[in-house]
């Protein structure tokens, strides 16, 4: 049903949709090119499988945006079945739209869920110990997800427009390479579900900041909205892919998502879609034991 339902743009091939509920668990989109990797476990949930009410409903992950904290245990636990893991693996992003980027280890395992979290305005998760989940949050925003088959690496991070014009795909990037040897080459890359341009009318000054970074690809990125001046569609999915093949990851090694979070609202949360009144899905990513 969530795949009938879901409104793609262009073409379904970048996804597989796993629909985990017999076994408690959750549906999750996966990425096929990531699929391709037998080192990862990873995953996007959907609005659909957990226990929220009323604006939340149903898989909100998030804690602080007012819902019932044991409704959000749930919808973790049920998160963690589909992942084949358990609430002491996960390690939670604390979203500040920064491009700070922590390394990871088995010490910060648990933090955000079932112990405090001790780190601020963190929006990219690095690692290559197994077993950890790295986690982050969206509702319009745009999941960036990376491996490392060579060193055995992982990351992924949350990439707004501000994170986006910060380049925070590159600092990612640049974080693995000096943390684990990792060569842009090698690495694997994915942008994830979120807002499409023709949903993402932006101001004038959040445009400019756009031209100024990315000044050979202006015109396709910030397209003029008819009759309203100032306006512009903001294109976060090809600004992404521009960063991430400028921070030297093969086309070969890149997908790019086609499926908009404000297009399809009842499917993934969605910020503009919602004015506000939302929870967050989740991105997840985790190496297997070698």
């Amino acid at each position: 049903m969530i795949q009938q339902d879901l409104k793609y743009k262009d073409t379904r091939s970048v996804y597989t949709l796993t629909d985990n509920t017999a076994n408690g668990g959750v549906p999750l989109l996966t990425f096929r090119l990531l699929n391709q990797l037998p080192m990862l476990t990873h995953g996007i949930t959907t609005r659909i499988g957990g226990v929220s009410q009323g604006m939340y409903a149903t898989l909100n992950l998030s804690y602080q945006r007012g819902d019932d904290e044991s409704a959000v245990d749930e919808n973790f636990l049920r998160t963690a079945i589909s992942l084949d893991a358990s609430l002491s693996d996960f390690v939670l992003t604390d979203q500040t739209h920064t491009a700070n980027i922590r390394t990871v280890t088995r010490a910060d395992c648990g933090k955000g869920i079932i112990k405090e979290q001790d780190y601020k305005d963190i929006d990219g998760l690095i690692t290559d110990e197994p077993g950890i989940v790295l986690s982050a949050f969206f509702a319009d925003c745009v999941p960036l997800l990376f491996a490392d088959p060579v060193h055995r690496a992982i990351g992924i991070s949350h990439s707004g427009w501000r994170g986006t014009v910060a380049r925070m795909g590159r600092e990612t990037v640049r974080a693995m390479q000096e943390a684990y040897g990792s060569r842009p080459q090698d690495m694997y890359g994915a942008v994830g579900p979120s807002i499409c341009q023709s949903c993402y009318e932006v101001s004038e000054d959040v445009a400019k900041q756009f031209k100024e970074e990315f000044p050979r690809h202006a015109e396709a990125l910030c397209e003029p909205v008819p009759g309203a001046a100032g306006k512009f569609r903001l294109d976060l999915w090809k600004a992404n892919q521009i960063v991430l093949k400028e921070a030297g990851i093969p086309d070969g090694h890149l997908a790019v998502t086609n499926l908009c979070t404000c297009c399809n609202p009842k499917i993934l949360f969605s910020h503009r879609a919602s004015k506000g009144r939302r929870g967050n899905f989740g991105a997840f990513l985790k190496l297997k034991d070698s």
